[in-house]
């Protein structure tokens, strides 16, 4: 055996690995949210998680991979690579394509499952399959191609090393649109503004969903070196659990001294918006930056989860605030922090300007493109559930389920929405 066929196989043995810790990601989300939203949607919330993890691997496979890491187009599309068929020789690794596609497509199904957050609780489901392709298939993929696939961004410099604006922002900005869109749940506002609280059924599920992902992160972020032997795996490990512990502790300490109690929801967003703050500068930034880095992060996700409120924006698992405004505070610091490039290690500004220019980019593909496909989605059927579904519950409008937890065996009733009809999702 040969040095190099060793290495081969431990950096696919690493790829695979960590692809795999990402899909676990999605069993993280499906708890998150479903113990943020009441249970009569708990199992619509199971659901949405596998069409993206279903629907969502499919249409990247067929469609999505070849837009994003094809044969570059002027800087804008790939056009090879659909079915991982065609000319794909610049992508060169010691592993093998179906290993990096898997790779990919793990993280293709986390960008949509930003989105189902945000649109919780009154999303049609037939609408919420709809979106899920055109996000996997078209708005993630070209976005990603401009800065990984050897696009236009990618070319002017813009350092994002596992996705704080190509996964998060743009997704972030995309759940924005969807919620602003669809509009704030029944009861969420009062005709004054006012908002009430809709309490989650779940925070021991909720906070086990959020462990899952942060294990998870370590995959997303050390897993993107895409090498068993590059020695930053250690460091980026690093850094990604002191920003996601110093973004807890901020919400945990803010919450605390300000309301005289810790508020058990912000502390677990607050520790997302720590992992999402430090996922483009992994791998650039130093151990004291991405303890500030989180902290910033934690407390940004809660001005912008007060922000939402104001706003009447109605964003159930605060989507926008943990993957929007951390994954804009995350790209921006990499400018600002980065050892080798950034402004306060260097002086120059050239990298920060990079990095602004690809945010407002891509956040405006991801706000733009969601609100013109849900506007074209509506032209076919609603985008939004009716108030009677809404009322009953998703879960038995759209999946037939009365109630996710059941304590007795055999339940008799009639219900007008177990029977098939044109109105369920």
């Amino acid at each position: 055996m040969t040095i190099e066929t060793l290495n081969a196989g431990l950096d696919t043995i690493w790829v695979v690995l960590t692809a795999a810790m990402i899909i676990l990601m999605e069993g993280g989300f499906a708890l998150l949210e479903a113990g943020f939203v009441r249970h009569k949607n708990n199992v619509n919330i199971i659901m949405k998680v596998f069409v993206d993890i279903t629907i969502g691997a499919l249409c990247f496979y067929f469609i999505g991979f070849g837009l994003m890491y094809g044969t570059d187009l002027l800087g804008m599309i790939g056009t090879s690579g659909f079915m991982q068929r065609g000319n794909l020789a610049h992508l060169d690794f010691s592993f093998s394509l179906d290993t990096f596609w898997l790779f990919q497509a793990a993280f293709v199904i986390a960008v949509i499952s930003i989105v189902s957050g945000a649109v919780a609780e009154r999303i049609n489901f037939r609408a919420y399959i709809l979106y899920a392709v055109l996000m996997t298939a078209i708005i993630y993929p070209i976005g990603g191609h401009w800065v990984w696939g050897g696009g236009w961004l990618g070319d002017l410099g813009m350092l994002d090393f596992a996705g704080s604006a190509v996964i998060h922002a743009l997704g972030g900005f995309a759940a924005l649109a969807a919620a602003m869109f669809i509009g704030p749940r029944k009861g969420k506002f009062t005709p004054h503004g006012t908002s009430t609280i809709a309490l989650p059924s779940n925070l021991p599920l909720a906070s086990v969903g959020a462990f899952l992902l942060w294990f998870g992160w370590f995959g997303f972020n050390a897993g993107s070196t895409l090498s068993a032997t590059d020695v930053k795996i250690g460091h980026i490990a690093v850094v990604t659990m002191l920003s996601a512990a110093s973004g807890g502790a901020a919400t945990l300490l803010y919450t605390l001294f300000r309301y005289k109690r810790s508020d058990a929801s912000a502390v677990i967003n607050g520790s997302l918006a720590g992992l999402v703050g430090i996922t483009a500068g992994c791998a650039f930034v130093s151990n004291d930056a991405a303890i500030f880095i989180g902290a910033v992060a934690g407390l940004l996700m809660l001005f912008a989860t007060d922000w939402l409120e104001s706003r009447r924006i109605d964003d159930p698992v605060g989507a926008f605030p943990v993957h929007g405004v951390s994954g804009i505070w995350g790209t921006i610091a990499v400018g600002l922090f980065s050892t080798e490039s950034g402004l306060f290690y260097t002086g120059n500004w050239e990298l920060l300007g990079v990095q602004l220019v690809g945010l407002v980019v891509l956040c405006v593909w991801g706000f733009g493109l969601t609100w013109l496909g849900l506007s074209l989605i509506r032209l076919w059927i609603p985008v939004r559930s009716t108030e009677e579904e809404e009322e009953v519950g998703l879960d038995i409008s759209y999946h037939g389920v009365l109630a996710a937890y059941q304590d007795h065996e055999f339940i008799h009733y009639e219900n007008q929405y177990m029977e098939t009809d044109d109105r369920k999702g």
